[in-house]
C-alpha cells in the first residue's frame, strides 16, 4: 500500500501556525525583552526543577522561545521540510499531539539530567564553609560559566550556584527530533542532501545524526551550551509514538 495523500500542502494548518507563532515569540523577545517588567526568559523558558524561575507551564512555553536566528531559522526550516509530510499523513489532530509530547518528553528527559547535575552543584556548595577559601575556590571555577578571574568569597560561590540553577533551556529541537525520527521511520528512503551535496537515506542521515547527539551528551564538553539530551529525550519518545502508532499497521510508502 502506498502513501498518496489527496492533496499536497506546502504549508499545513498546524506546521503553518507553528512556524508563525514560534517568528512571533522570537520577534517579541528580541523586541520587547528588555521593555516588559517580567522577563521573558525567567518566565517561559525552562528551568531544572530546583531552581526559584521552574513553573509548570515552562515546559510548553519553552518551545516556542529561541536563543538566536540561527537557532530558530534551523528548527522551522526542518520542521517545515519533515513536519509537513507527516501532518499531511497524519491530519493535523495527531501531528499536534505528536509534536506536543515530543517536546513534553525531551523536557522531562532533559530536566531528569538537570536534577541530577544540580544536585550534584548544591550539595557541593553545602559542604562549603565561609572560611574554608581553598574548597570555595575549587567550586567557582569548577562551575562558573566564564573563565575570568573572580574574587574568592562565600558570596561569590552562592552567586554561582544560583547562576546554575537559574540556566534557562529553551527551543523546539526536541520536538523537532522527534518528527525527524518519525519521517525516518515512516520515510526510510527519502534522499537527503547532507551539507547540499552528499545525497544520504534519512534512514542514515537520521540515525547518524542522533549518534552525534549521543556522542555529545555523553562528552558533555564545558562551554557546551546544546541541550543534547533534550534532543536524544525527543527523538526517543518520537520514535516510540509513529512505533506504537503504526505497530499493526505498518504501511510501505514507496
Amino acid at each position: 500500500m502506498e502513501f498518496k495523500p489527496n492533496r499536497f500542502e506546502v504549508l499545513p494548518i498546524i506546521v503553518k501556525n507553528l512556524l508563525i507563532i514560534n517568528a512571533l515569540v522570537f520577534l517579541a523577545q528580541k523586541t520587547l525583552g528588555t521593555q516588559l517588567p517580567i522577563s521573558l526568559e525567567d518566565t517561559f523558558a525552562l528551568h531544572t526543577w530546583q531552581s526559584q524561575l521552574f513553573q509548570p507551564w515552562q515546559l510548553i512555553t519553552h518551545m516556542f522561545m529561541h536563543g538566536d536566528f540561527w537557532h530558530l531559522a534551523f528548527n522551522m526550516l526542518a520542521l517545515w521540510m519533515l513536519g509537513s509530510t507527516l501532518e499531511t499523513l497524519w491530519g493535523p489532530k495527531r501531528f499536534l499531539t505528536f509534536y506536543i509530547i515530543c517536546g513534553l518528553g525531551a523536557a522531562f528527559c532533559h530536566l531528569t539530567v538537570l536534577y541530577i547535575e544540580s544536585n550534584t552543584v548544591i550539595n557541593s556548595f553545602k559542604a562549603l564553609t565561609a572560611t574554608d577559601t581553598i574548597a570555595i575556590q575549587i567550586f567557582i571555577q569548577k562551575y562558573i560559566p566564564v573563565q575570568q578571574p573572580v574574587p574568592v568569597t562565600y558570596e561569590i560561590a552562592s552567586q554561582v550556584l544560583e547562576l546554575r540553577l537559574n540556566q534557562a533551556t529553551l527551543g523546539a529541537s526536541g520536538a523537532v527530533f522527534g518528527c525527524a525520527v518519525a519521517f525516518a521511520y515512516l520515510f526510510p528512503n527519502t534522499i537527503f542532501l547532507i551539507s547540499f551535496i552528499i545525497p544520504l537515506k534519512a534512514k542514515w542521515a537520521i540515525p547518524g545524526y542522533i549518534l552525534l547527539e549521543l556522542v555529545s551528551a555523553v562528552r558533555n564538553s564545558a562551554g557546551d551550551n546544546i541541550a543534547h539530551v533534550a534532543h536524544l529525550g525527543g527523538a526517543v519518545v518520537g520514535f516510540l509514538l509513529v512505533y506504537f502508532w503504526n505497530k499493526n499497521n505498518r504501511k510501505t510508502f514507496y
